[in-house]
């Protein structure tokens, strides 16, 4: 796990937090987000990418967000991930609790594998 996201996890840790709010992320449909959390199984190389768009719902074709999901793969996820990890990007309107129903939270993931530098899409 490369340095970022391990200084990531351990200010979550630290404050006890269940999420951060980062600095706004651009995606190519025009959204605006951020990284909500980051849940990660080391043990089974899979690392949970979960990002909160508040216009999300208003995003329209799903062309259009599978082109964001890519696009905070490759950005955010890919460099802080090994070789062979199983990247699981979440883009939601809202911050939810993982695992945890919420019918009022629109959200959308994809899955990807990292290989040879990028985010090859894994179907489920």
């Amino acid at each position: 796990m490369r340095t970022a996201l391990a200084s990531f996890l351990a200010l979550l840790a630290l404050t006890g937090v269940g999420f951060a709010v980062a600095e706004p992320i651009e995606l190519p449909s025009g959204l605006s987000g951020y990284l909500h959390e980051v849940i990660a199984d080391e043990s089974a190389d899979i690392f949970r990418f979960r990002f909160v768009a508040p216009e999300f719902s208003k995003a329209g074709e799903l062309e259009i967000v599978a082109a964001d999901l890519e696009h905070l793969c490759a950005e955010i996820a890919l460099p802080e991930v090994s070789e062979g990890a199983q990247i699981i990007i979440s883009l939601a309107d809202q911050p939810s609790e993982f695992g945890v129903a919420a019918p009022n939270v629109i959200q959308v993931f994809e899955a990807f594998r990292s290989e040879s530098g990028r985010c090859i899409w894994e179907e489920f």
